[in-house]
């Protein structure tokens, strides 16, 4: 990577915010593409911003976009994962990206796609054993297949056009900023929100799933080390981004609610997790989920630095 710019798609979401403050430290100029408006606490830290959703804009425009930019990276960190149907899904998360790697294939130099992809990808595991990158997929939601769909379309390109792609593929993500339509980003919205001396009612079902969490400043530097690393090392590739150890997600619950000091009371009538299901990203009937790291560490020269309660600490603080 040299000091062209980098271009984020989903700029304004939960990760891409994260992402463009790693690029700024890293001193790359960065250009932010969102379909939402940013403002107060989700503007992104860019030096230019584009208000512009791929899906409805000509083909072109969006090529345009980053032959103007000059960028030798381009980052998907867009998509859907809660409350859409799965036709909303498949175009956010699939769709956006057949298109995009059009428009990277039109610019003169061809830079780097580096697609967000998910541990939902690879569906249901087996305790004990985390997925390397060559497990086979089975994913078992709409949000894991219309993402598969999307790394797929991206090492096709690599394959049949030279394209210079790579497909990230990350655990839940947790830290500062996390969405409230996802587990823990309810959780703490509902215990910054509590006020008085008396407890607070949970009501939700005991999440028994096992999954990898990782912190999103820890995406956002491999993301970053991805962008730097020797084409050799990482184009056509899959790696996967998590901490590599998959824990119960009650136990990261009850550790939330410890670290919040809010006392909590719980409710006999329990209904089941918000939206997102077990481990915060995707409705799954999957009980054990975790990512063998190794290959990041090897090519990307990373590893996840932050522990779970400094992701937790830094999403209370955050909310």
């Amino acid at each position: 990577m040299t000091d062209a710019p980098v271009v984020v798609l989903g700029a304004t979401g939960f990760l891409g915010r994260h992402l463009c403050a790693a690029f700024r430290s890293a001193g790359l100029r960065v250009t932010g593409i969102s379909r939402g408006l940013p403002g107060g606490s989700a503007a992104p830290p860019v030096e230019r911003w584009e208000h512009l959703d791929p899906l409805r804009e000509p083909p072109d425009r969006l090529a345009r976009l980053l032959d103007e930019t000059g960028a030798d990276t381009v980052v998907n960190a867009a998509g859907q994962v809660w409350g859409v149907a799965p036709e909303q899904q498949e175009a956010a998360n699939a769709d956006l990206v057949g298109r995009l790697l059009d428009a990277v294939a039109s610019v003169p130099g061809r830079p780097r796609l580096i697609q967000l992809g998910t541990v939902h990808e690879y569906g249901p595991g087996t305790a004990g054993r985390p997925f390397a990158e060559d497990r086979p997929e089975a994913p078992d939601t709409a949000y894991g297949r219309t993402k598969l769909r999307a790394t797929r379309a991206v090492l096709d390109a690599v394959r049949t056009s030279g394209a210079d792609g790579v497909v990230l593929r990350v655990a839940n993500v947790c830290g500062a900023g996390a969405p409230t339509g996802s587990l823990l980003g309810s959780l703490a919205a509902r215990l910054a929100a509590h006020r008085g001396p008396g407890p607070m009612e949970w009501d939700l079902a005991p999440a028994t799933a096992w999954r990898d969490f990782v912190d999103a400043v820890d995406v956002a530097e491999a993301v970053v080390a991805c962008a730097r690393a020797p084409r050799a090392l990482v184009t056509g590739r899959v790696v996967n981004v998590g901490s590599g150890r998959a824990v119960l997600v009650q136990d990261v619950v009850d550790r939330l609610v410890e670290l919040s000091g809010v006392p909590v009371r719980r409710s006999a009538a329990a209904r089941p997790e918000p939206g997102a299901g077990p481990g915060g990203s995707a409705s799954s009937a999957a009980a054990w989920q975790a990512l063998d790291v190794t290959l990041a560490r090897r090519v990307l020269e990373w590893r996840p630095r932050r522990g779970l309660d400094d992701s937790l600490r830094a999403l209370l603080a955050a909310v």
